[in-house]
């Protein structure tokens, strides 16, 4: 098996001065550097866009590829024809090259204990998603997420929390050789992130979120969220689905009468998920709108030094499994 970064390779360090900016394309990372140059702001708008537009762009460049629960959604529109091409969505005659999501967390707490004077999903929302496609200059984000607070602001909230996964995104995929013979290849997908954006776009750093358990799937690079497999083990709402997910990935399917708890262990077994320890996201907090409008938006918790890639990033989590997490 051999490895792949799928992108050029990573910059070794990532913070505000950090010359390299993040983009994504068909669901793989890229750089672009500051020396490139090229980003003209009279060339680029920024405007609200509906939820599917913003759906369509996260399925098709993000590498989580789905699209969190979303009150609200900012495009950043080009009117340059160099950046887009026959697959970008156009959004009033200008091409869309980036999007960004506030979204709703699945505990009002998430909000709340940034925020605590703000009342949550009204006052205060989650970026859940945001995403710059390649070949978007650099030193777009600053000015795209600038002008995105300007209009959340206008729209009522004062407050936005987000978070940066430091854990990097493995996947196994299968190529063939010049040879006509078949290699399984690691492919990076994710290099792991600390926030560099969001330093650079003026956020505060809160710590971080609470160290927790993932079910990671090393050969796809993908986390199975405790919310998915409840829906199975209850059956809930939304565990067809779920269960679909599972089989396409390499599990059995479950027979009718079979017991779904008993099912789920074997489930995990058959894709190879493993039990993975996460120390937790790195928190960050923008208080956003005029300074009589930020009075409220007082944060609860201490403010941390900015973290760094190169001494902040988790370690490559195994490229092949190791041991079972349906225990």
């Amino acid at each position: 098996m051999t490895t792949d970064t799928g992108a050029a390779a990573a910059p070794r360090s990532s913070n505000p001065s950090s010359p390299y900016c993040q983009r994504w394309s068909a669901g793989r990372h890229s750089w672009r550097h500051v020396s490139e140059g090229g980003f003209d702001a009279s060339q680029f708008d920024v405007r609200p866009i509906p939820e599917a537009l913003a759906r369509s762009i996260v399925a098709k460049h993000h590498y989580a590829g789905t699209l969190p629960a979303t009150r609200l959604s900012w495009g950043l529109l080009t009117r340059d024809d160099r950046l887009v091409d026959d697959s970008t969505p156009l959004s009033d005659g200008l091409g869309l090259v980036g999007v960004a999501c506030l979204s709703v967390p699945m505990s009002a707490s998430v909000l709340s204990n940034v925020f605590p004077r703000l009342e949550p999903f009204a006052e205060s929302l989650e970026l859940g998603r945001l995403v710059l496609t390649d070949p978007v200059p650099a030193n777009a984000e600053s000015w795209f997420l600038t002008r995105v607070w300007r209009q959340a602001a206008a729209a009522g909230l004062r407050g936005i929390v987000s978070f940066a996964d430091p854990l990097p995104r493995q996947r196994v995929i299968t190529r063939t050789l010049p040879n006509g013979t078949a290699s399984d290849v690691v492919e990076t997908v994710s290099p792991g992130h600390v926030g560099s954006c969001y330093q650079g776009a003026g956020a505060i750093a809160c710590g971080r979120s609470t160290a927790r358990t993932l079910i990671y799937l090393p050969r796809h690079g993908t986390v199975l969220s405790e919310r998915t497999l409840s829906k199975i083990r209850l059956q809930e709402s939304g565990s067809a689905a779920a269960e679909r997910n599972l089989v396409t990935l390499g599990a059995t399917p479950r027979r009718t009468s079979q017991d779904p708890r008993t099912w789920l262990r074997s489930a995990l077994d058959d894709v190879g998920a493993i039990r993975l320890r996460h120390p937790g996201n790195f928190r960050y907090a923008w208080p956003i709108g005029t300074r009589r409008e930020r009075r409220r938006s007082t944060i609860a918790l201490p403010s941390t030094p900015n973290p760094k890639a190169d001494t902040h990033r988790l370690p490559v989590p195994l490229a092949a499994p190791s041991r079972s997490a349906s225990s």
